[in-house]
Formats: structure tokens, sequence, C-alpha cells
């Protein structure tokens, strides 16, 4: 009978950490086995790559959100006071989303005629379709926008993070803010501080500080905004766990390997 050898442990590691590398080099092969795959049209008796490519962009053309008009935009800041930090940040994230918006409408537009061999497959039309046939994000939209494992995460991440935008501006300020939904998350909590400040007389704003504390609460018990600072969510804790009764953190989880925190109020204080 063959010999039987234990795999070798990595000492001190938390078991969680070898998934962590499994999936690492599972991911790695899988990545070069797609991209070595043969690229022609032709797929014996199925579907072409392109038509499975043309219906996947008329999906996601019919659920893509429509344009911010710059001028609806406007009015709306306008009443909100438009020189207030937290909305000259909605602003600039509006103005981004706008770009990742216009930049998908036009690829996939684009593509499809490519396809109907209207227009000439550039070379970034031909790595959107390569792309998109692999279920993974064309590098030109990765650029201008943010990191996901896959399209289908990347494109229900879009209407998401559009959608808090959208009734931010449109509704209401939210009880409970998206922070992994933002391009600039840094710029967030910087409004956050310069709001807080200006709320108290006599602050300087060199010397206030931001401050956390972590809630019991998960998003949907939020009914109500944060009396002072803002509430947060969207944040994991890795390589940790978090104790819910006892606040603090902990040993993560065999298995687990990403753990949501619970709500977090962000507000600051006069460190003067």
């Amino acid at each position: 009978s063959l010999p039987v050898y234990d795999t070798p442990e990595v000492f001190g590691l938390h078991p969680n950490a070898d998934i962590t590398y499994q999936s690492k080099v599972s991911k790695d092969v899988l990545d070069t086995i797609l991209s070595i795959q043969p690229k022609d049209s032709s797929g014996g008796g199925g579907e072409t790559r392109e038509a499975v490519v043309s219906r996947l962009a008329d999906d996601m053309l019919e659920k893509l959100p429509a344009d911010y008009v710059p001028f609806e935009v406007k009015e709306k800041l306008k009443n909100m006071g438009p020189f207030e930090p937290m909305h000259i940040f909605l602003r600039q994230e509006i103005e981004q989303m706008q770009r990742v918006i216009s930049l998908v409408r036009s690829t996939l537009t684009d593509l499809k005629l490519a396809i109907d061999g209207t227009v000439v497959m550039s070379e970034n039309l031909r790595d959107a379709l390569d792309c998109m046939y692999d279920g993974r994000i064309p590098a030109s939209w990765k650029k201008a926008s943010w990191p996901s494992s896959t399209l289908g995460f990347w494109f229900t991440e879009l209407l998401e993070r559009n959608h808090q935008f959208y009734k931010w501006i449109f509704e209401s300020r939210p009880n409970c803010f998206w922070m992994t939904g933002f391009f600039n998350p840094q710029g967030f909590l910087t409004a956050v501080r310069q709001e807080i400040t200006r709320a108290n007389k006599g602050w300087a704003l060199d010397s206030v500080v931001l401050c956390n504390e972590v809630t019991k609460w998960m998003k949907d018990d939020i009914t109500s905004p944060a009396s002072e600072g803002v509430y947060v969510y969207g944040l994991y804790l890795e390589g940790a766990g978090w104790d819910r009764r006892n606040m603090r953190l902990t040993e993560s989880k065999p298995k687990v390997l990403f753990e949501m925190m619970p709500v977090i109020r962000i507000y600051a204080e006069n460190n003067s």
C-alpha cells in the first residue's frame, strides 16, 4: 500500500488561511484555462459567441439606469444647499457614476453594431466581447469603476450603487450610508468631518478627529438618521470575527472568511 502523507500545516496560521490560498490557486488555474480557450466564432452546433454576447448586451442595456439630466441634478443640489460638504461629495459621486453609465452604454451599443458588421471591431470592443463571453469585466469598465469578481456581481453593484445616489438626490438623504458603495469613501469621511465642524460653533477643522462606535444593529434596524454623525454599513472583517454580544473582535469562525460588521456610527470630536 502507498504511504499516506499528511498535508503540511502552516504553523501559527488559522485554518481559514489555507482556504484563501486554495481559492487563489484555483482561481489562477481557471483564469489561465479561460485565457487559452479558442476564440473562434463557431461553437459547434450551439450558439455562436457573438450571439451569446449580443443577447447579454441587450439584457444589460435594458437594465442599465437612465442618464442623469445635468439640469435636474443641479436644481436638486441648489435646493439642498450646493455648498454643503456632503452635497459637494454627492455631486462628485454622481458625475463619476454618470461616466460609468455612459461608458457601459456606449460599449454595449458599439459592440452590437460591431457584431452586426456595421462598425469595425476595435481592440476595445474585442476585449469587451471576450470578457463578456467569459463573465469577466471588460478592462475599460474595470479601469473606470471598482473591483469585482465577475461581470454579474459588477453589474448588480452598478445598479445598487446608482440606486443609493438616485434616492439620495431625488428623494432624501439616507438614514444609513452604504459606505462601500462610494467611489471615494475617504472623501465621504472628510465631508462628514467638515459637516460636524460647521455644526459646532468654535470648532476648527484641523483639531476635529473622527471616532467610530460599532452598534448592535444591522442595516434594516435603522429607521432614522444618527442624532450626531452618520450611520454606515457594508464593511466586512477579514481574518477575524465579531462578537456582537461583547462588542469586540474574536477568532474567525471555521470556514467563514469574511464577516459582515454591524452598522457603525461615525462621529467627530474636537481634539483641542
